[in-house]
Formats: structure tokens, sequence, C-alpha cells
């Protein structure tokens, strides 16, 4: 599972550095001091700077490489003295090119580490949110500067975990088919570690302040895909009380049987024969990583490198069925159960395909005309392309094809599935459902992007959540330089911040978030002003129903 066959941290690398270290210290200046803290598996030392504690690369799990590589870790063992946690724990193997965190190491195999932000002082039960970072299952780190939390925990007095976790081969081969026993509960490795982590935040967070019965599970894009599968989870169920689902629709994960496709493929990558399975146990993590990568590259996600949420083709990676981790997918055929009583946000960006055509190389879908537009669509949708494009051109008149294409790719990549999302959790008829789309429009020009010559912003593309989310809004290159940016990221973080504290979304002169019903459908579209619309865009979701019902 993955949503480019180039990475998102690679592409913003390559694009030379779009996310530069955020205005995360807004306090007075002052001297960071040590500070100490005694958890239930020994003390921890961090540093307190600008009214926030922070402690950076806490080890939650055990060795996870050669024979423990694709198994689920074991807990963390206890420690003598104090264990020092001022710098970043290693993410999980992938291109070094793609991190973005201040003195972060380099990506190794062992990489189940955490970082926490609690606000400095006295103080207890505050609510707790637990971040998934994003990358399509394939890249990113708990360290990266665009998800720093200092200014929530300071401003908002909450305390907030990320965790690095297992990615792509390492996080989702499956071996059952070939090994077998130890190796049943394979596929999932990732989800196994981000559970753990969530149960290293129960067992020690009050230490920090923390309220381990208002924990809030949240991340974007692929971090929204986790949080949906956590979501989902039996097992994580007593661990959580709320989530919110930020660009990652979930609706569904894979299976074993796909899954054992994948892996023959990654045998063959490496030219070993299905016998040979257990060379995987002890082969370089860096012929590991180029395994993968030769995968992902002879089997492309499509057209502009463009892959779904829900595309679980071989050669992708992420969560599968299991039994015992996730016996039912995550919101089909129905929200799940066992989160019946756990309210929820969830939404998406107007343009996100944006992000994917530019990432993907696809220049070609900026400057369309009416005859390449209709080419698209039509293979893409089939013959009833022509309802669908009806619509969005009576909701959005006098956008160019290019506009209706991107709109049109943005609902097929994350909107149709975050829309599922919302009418199945409001069908449920218990936990309220808040949806929204966010509308602010960055005016970065996308490096090595032109039409006619002139520059094409980012728009309110895939990714500029982010620090709209963390309150990190001066130095986040991808929000461009807009002065709305500051109240747009003032609204989205008080809106996950009252919601982590209240189970409501709420933000200063904002209108009232009314929950999401099928009689309703309200829509908290999140900018410099936010309004709530009813039935958004309607035309366009009733021509999907027609094409492919939601629900």
């Amino acid at each position: 599972m993955t949503h480019s066959s180039l990475s998102r941290r690679g592409v913003v690398a390559a694009a030379g550095g779009l996310i530069p270290a955020p205005g995360v210290m807004r306090a007075a200046e002052t001297r960071p001091e040590f500070v100490t803290t005694l958890t239930a598996l020994g003390t921890l030392r961090g540093l307190r700077s600008h009214g926030v504690e922070i402690y950076r690369g806490i080890p939650y799990g055990g060795d996870v490489s050669g024979v423990r590589r694709f198994v689920p870790a074991a807990p963390v063992a206890p420690w003598r003295g104090v264990r020092d946690a001022l710098t970043l724990g290693a993410p999980s193997i992938q291109p070094a090119s793609g991190l973005h965190g201040v003195d972060e190491p380099a990506p190794d195999e062992n990489c189940l580490f955490l970082n926490i932000w609690a606000p400095a002082g006295a103080g207890s039960k505050r609510p707790v949110m637990f971040y998934s970072h994003g990358g399509a299952f394939t890249t990113g780190s708990a360290g990266s500067t665009s998800q720093d939390a200092s200014n929530l925990a300071r401003e908002y007095d909450v305390v907030v975990v990320a965790s690095n976790h297992r990615l792509g081969l390492l996080g989702y081969l499956y071996l059952g088919e070939l090994g077998g026993g130890t190796y049943d509960r394979s596929g999932n490795q990732g989800m196994w570690d981000i559970r753990l982590a969530l149960k290293w935040v129960r067992d020690n967070i009050t230490a920090f302040g923390g309220d381990p019965d208002n924990v809030m599970l949240f991340g974007e894009s692929g971090g929204g895909a986790k949080t949906a599968c956590l979501y989902a989870m039996p097992s994580a169920a007593p661990m959580f009380a709320k989530a919110a689902i930020q660009s990652g629709p979930a609706t569904r994960v894979g299976t074993a049987e796909t899954a054992a496709k994948t892996t023959r493929l990654v045998l063959a990558a490496l030219g070993l024969q299905p016998a040979d399975w257990k060379t995987l146990l002890t082969a370089p993590a860096a012929d590991i990583l180029k395994a993968q990568n030769t995968v992902i590259a002879q089997h492309p996600a499509g057209p502009g490198g463009w892959r779904g949420i829900d595309d679980f083709a071989p050669g992708g990676w992420g969560p599968i069925l299991d039994s015992e981790l996730l016996p039912h997918h995550p919101f089909d055929p129905a929200a799940p159960a066992t989160a019946r009583d756990k309210p929820l946000i969830t939404g998406w960006i107007d343009s996100e395909a944006t992000f994917f055509a530019w990432a993907g190389g696809d220049k070609a879908a900026f400057s369309l005309d009416e005859a390449q537009l209709r080419a698209r669509l039509k293979p893409e949708l089939g013959p009833a392309y022509e309802g669908v494009l009806a619509a969005y051109r009576q909701d959005r008149p006098g956008a160019t094809p290019s506009e209706l294409y991107l709109a049109i790719q943005s609902a097929r990549i994350m909107g149709l599935g975050t829309l599922a999302i919302a009418e199945r959790k409001a069908a449920q008829h218990a936990a309220p459902v808040y949806y929204y789309n966010l509308a602010y429009r960055s005016n970065l020009k996308l490096p090595g992007l032109q039409v006619g010559g002139v520059g094409v912003e980012a728009g309110a593309m895939h990714a500029i959540d982010i620090a709209l989310v963390f309150d990190n809004p001066v130095g986040a290159a991808l929000l461009g330089d807009r002065p709305e940016r500051i109240q747009a990221a003032r609204h989205m973080s008080q809106f996950w911040t009252s919601f982590a504290h209240t189970s409501r979304p709420v933000a200063d002169g904002q209108p009232e978030w009314r929950p999401y019903t099928a009689a309703d459908r309200a829509t908290m579209v999140i900018d410099a002003d936010c309004q709530v619309v009813t039935d958004r865009h309607k035309a366009e979701r009733v021509a999907w129903e027609t094409l492919t019902p939601v629900v």
C-alpha cells in the first residue's frame, strides 16, 4: 500500500528541502535545562526548554533484527540508572535522503523509539495526543521538524507522543505462507510496533502528566491510514478514547494472499527461490531496501505514480487482515464495532492530487485541454465518466480542464474513502463523527513545475495540513508565505486539541462544528475563516454514488 512510487519525503528532499525547521520557539528565550522522569521501566533524562519538556529517542520495543525481523517485537526491558532521552532515535530503514529531523540518526532496522512533548511544570490528567507519521507505510519518522509538537504542548496543555516503527518490507513482509508457525503473525510488523508504542503510553504516560484514559490517536496520509487501522483494532480499543484520520482513508487493508505474492516478488528481486526464504533473516539491511525499491519500480502504482489508499495489488506495502490484530477491514462494510463509542474526526484537503501529480512527475496534468481531460477520464472511470464530469462542472463553474481533473483525482485518492468513513461512522448512531475539508491554499511555487512559463502554486494540496495541525506555520515552506496561514494553523490546531480535551472540536471565533449525519452532512471548511457547509459539493457526491455507491 503506497500513494506513489516516489515517496513524499524523497520528493521534498529532491526539491531542495521544502520543510525546514519551523518556528517552534515562541516563548521567551531560556536556557535549556535537564529534567528527569521516573517511568515504570526506569528514569529518563530529557530537556526543559521554552515551557516544554521534551524526551527524544525513548526505546519502547526490543530487538527487531535477524530472526526477530518479521515477528512482533517484545517490550523493551527495564534499565537501571538514568537513561538519556536527549536525541532522536533511528527511523526505520528507508532512503536517508528523505529524512528531516535535526541531528537524526541514519535509518536502522532497530527503530522502535518514541518522542514525547509535555508542558513544563506540575500537571496531571492532561490529554494525550498519539501521532502516527505519514509516508505511505514506506518512509517517514517521528523526528520530522514539521511534526514538532512543542507548540501544541505549550499552548494547549496536551502531551504529544510520536513513534518510529518498522516500514516497507521490514514492516509488512508476509512470511506466513512460506514460514508458518513463528511467522503466522507476519505481514503487520509495523502495526504491531505502533500498538506496542500505544501500550507503552498506557503504562507510562502518567509520569509525564498525561491521562492514559484520554488518549487521542491522530495521523496524516499513511499515518491517517495507520490511525484508521488502530481505530479498528480490537486489542487497541482499551488504549484510546478518540481519533482523527487526516487524508488517510484506509477503509480496507490487504490480504495474506496478495501479500504472499509480494513476498515472491521480493525473493525474485534478491535472486532467491521460495525455499530460500530464510535468507531474508540474514540479508544485509541495504539489500533488503534495494529489493523493496526494485519491487516498487517493477510494479508502479499507475499513471503519474498514483495509488489510492485501498489499492493492494502485489508490490504494495501495508497492513493485512489478521485474525488476531485486524480481523476485519477498518471501515468496510461498516465502521468498527469496537470503536462504536469513540468520537472521530475525519477529512481531506481540497486538491490532494496536486501533490501526487507533482511528486509523480505528471507535469501534463497541469496543462490539459478538454480532449486530454476526456482521454484521461474515460479509461479511468469508464463510460460513466460523463456524469461525473458534468457534476464537477456544475459545482465548479469556470474551472479549467486541469482543475477539474485534479479535483476528480483528489476525490478518487482521498475524498471518497474519507466520505465513506464519515457515512459509516454516522450510521452507528453512537459516538459522533466530525467531517472536514481543508481549504487553505498555499502560494508556494512548486519546484520544477511551470505551465506556459508561469510557476504552479501548491494550493490546497496533500501534506499541507501537517504544519497546520501542529501549529507550526512559521518556516513551513509547504504553506507558502500568505499571512492567512497563521490563522488557518491556529484554527486547525485548536480544533484538534479541543477535541483531545473534550471530544468536541472548537476554535475561537469560528462556527460550531456539528457532527456529520446522513440528514445534515455538515462539513467544516477549515481556512483562515472557517465555515460549516451542509453537504458541500452535493452534485459531485451524488454522481460518485451513482457510479460507485459510497455506502
